[in-house]
């Protein structure tokens, strides 16, 4: 799995067009939660970022913004950022291009956002184009929590994160209940290294 962990030039050749990474003059890194808003986990995250003053960027599930409104709203009041994950978390390999594109926009009809993220990182190359006409940046990552996998202790979790942290890296959790346990001894801790390490923790544009 290093290869997700570490994209690389090969992956992120193929494609072309997703953001992999952002370009920055500052020392910001942009850390990423996938999947919610649910209220299991979402509420913690928002109140473990304001410990840090960390703005972040949530790749919303249109069906999670439906039941769970409230908790979308709060985590743009309390400035953050967030994005299209697809309505119903669906894998593009799965789907033809239609329904594909129609679960798409029936999450826009719910998330105001320029950002797409495909579910599971999931995506054919030539989907790309296509997204790209209705959102800024279709935005991958390069460094993987892993928080999802049960195999993994939240501490494998942090080292998964920890060594690959630099400005411009786009750090992937996830505000699920399948990660929950690992991300929430992982994210704080990361947290915590990127205030040590000077940097700043930013929403994605």
């Amino acid at each position: 799995m290093g290869i997700m962990i570490q994209p690389s030039f090969l992956l992120s050749g193929i494609f072309r067009g997703a953001t992999w990474s952002e370009k920055t003059d500052k020392n910001e890194v942009f850390v990423t939660f996938d999947d919610g808003p649910i209220p299991e986990v979402t509420p913690w995250v928002l109140d473990e970022a304001d410990k840090w003053n960390a703005k972040l960027t949530f790749f919303c599930v249109g069906e999670n913004v439906f039941k769970h409104p409230d908790i979308y709203e709060e985590v743009l009041r309390r400035g953050h950022a967030v994005g299209n994950h697809t309505y119903n978390h669906i894998k593009a390999w799965s789907y033809n291009k239609k329904d594909y594109f129609d679960n798409i926009e029936k999450a826009a009809q719910l998330i105001d956002s320029k950002l797409f993220r495909p579910p599971h990182g999931m995506l054919y190359p030539s989907y790309i184009k296509l997204l790209k006409e209705k959102f800024d940046k279709v935005i991958m990552w390069n460094v993987l929590s892993r928080d999802y996998n049960r195999k993994l202790s939240g501490k494998a979790v942090f080292k998964n994160v920890e060594g690959y942290v630099k400005p411009g890296s786009i750090i992937v959790f996830h505000d699920s209940l399948k990660a929950e346990k690992n991300m929430k001894y992982a994210f704080p801790k990361t947290l915590e290294l990127i205030n040590k390490r000077g940097y700043i923790t930013s929403t994605i544009k």
